[in-house]
């Protein structure tokens, strides 16, 4: 595997919020999962909170749906100047290149990207503080993770259990994930010439021969996708506020 050389960390950053997505297991609720209610906030602006805290962030690209009508009746839509829009694609892939492409007059070759799920409501700042702190000088770049802790089984045909797999080094991955302008693009780029989708941005990293670093993260970082997730990540903010 290759690695890149370092270099001084960054004074500040840009962001990629991709929300382009159809919320196919939220369906029921007729919403987008970004833009349902949670603790007094709509998903998507907690998901925006910890950067719109952050002075060293510079701009925020938040990737929406051609046809999104609820984009602009969030208050920050409106109101914040860090905050502007793209329209994205049929794939998450094709709005994080959307976003980049929004940032091509603005950012550096060298520049950091992060990218952060707008469905992920509950990114501490301490962990986005360790994050840039910890990739600020990594010659690659990298995403928060959380080690897998379950035990693992792989499923048969008739979801019966076929094997039980080792967890051992197994991370899920989080967001946000953090890479230079450059090699983001160019990586996206490439999975776009191979007709390969990847699922996150350090996939696609990785095809280039190069290992992007984990930093852990809270594992309470989790991504809405089901309709129970409203509940737990509700509990967690306001236990968290409550501290």
């Amino acid at each position: 595997m290759q690695t890149l050389n370092k270099s001084r960390g960054p004074g500040k950053y840009w962001v990629v919020v991709p929300a382009a997505g159809s919320s196919r297991r939220m369906a029921s609720s007729g919403l987008p999962k970004q833009y349902l209610q949670l603790a007094g906030r709509s998903v998507i602006e907690w998901a925006l909170a910890p950067f719109l805290e952050r002075p060293d962030c510079a701009r925020i690209v938040v990737v929406v749906a051609e046809q999104d009508r609820h984009w602009r009746e969030q208050a920050l839509a409106h109101h914040h100047p860090k905050i502007s829009t793209a329209i994205g694609g049929a794939e998450r892939v094709d709005s994080v290149r959307a976003g980049l492409r929004a940032l091509v007059s603005l950012a550096n070759q060298d520049d950091w990207v992060l990218v952060h799920d707008a469905a992920r409501p509950c990114l501490r700042a301490t962990d986005l503080s360790r994050l840039i702190d910890e990739v600020a000088d990594d010659g690659v770049g990298g995403l928060l993770g959380a080690p897998v802790v379950d035990t693992l089984k792989r499923a048969d045909a008739s979801d019966r259990v076929h094997a039980t797999v080792s967890r051992e080094s197994l991370w899920r991955a989080l967001t946000p994930q953090m890479f230079r302008y450059g090699v983001l693009d160019r990586a996206l780029r490439a999975a776009q010439d191979a007709g390969v989708v990847p699922t996150d941005e350090a996939q696609a990293v990785e095809a280039l021969g190069l290992q992007p670093r984990l930093v852990r993260g809270d594992p309470d970082n989790i991504k809405i996708t089901q309709p129970e997730d409203i509940e737990r990540a509700e509990r967690l903010l306001k236990s968290w506020s409550a501290a």
